[in-house]
């Protein structure tokens, strides 16, 4: 599918790779990237693409269900999306991800709160839509 109006681009450059330096041109995002020790790495004190990216789809799911419960009139009294972005090996090359998203909808009745998930992921959520056949997402109620 093809956006109709982009309205809003964040923008943010990167320099010296996984060991380098990030900054948002806002000045918000401004530190440095430590590659994990369980890729090598000496991990430390540091931020990665795989938190960026699991910080991201949480935040933007949770956002996604919240749209769906105001449009379905339901109340969320409280909401949370905890995204596990794991990183390995793919076959023949290159490196992958897999996301695991866990959404807490307390109080909600389980097949309520499933509905919610299944609609933010299948119809508003612009990070599902984007690792759609690309990234094995698994999304589970908590």
């Amino acid at each position: 599918m093809h956006i109709s109006k982009i309205l809003y681009t964040a923008t943010s450059t990167a320099k010296g790779g996984r060991e380098g330096h990030v900054h948002s041109s806002d000045g918000v995002l401004d530190f440095d990237l430590k590659v994990p020790k369980e890729l090598g790495g000496p991990g430390g004190h540091g931020s990665n693409p795989e938190q960026l990216f699991a910080a991201g789809y949480a935040a933007c799911f949770e956002g996604a269900v919240r749209h769906v419960a105001r449009e379905k009139k339901i109340a969320l009294k409280e909401a949370s999306v905890t995204a596990h972005v794991g990183i390995g090996p793919r076959e023949p090359t290159g490196f992958g991800i897999a996301v695991k998203l866990e959404v807490s909808l307390p109080g909600l009745d389980r097949s309520v709160a499933q509905d919610l998930v299944d609609t933010a992921h299948r119809d508003i959520c612009p990070y599902s839509h984007a690792t759609r056949g690309n990234v094995d997402v698994q999304i589970g109620l908590v």
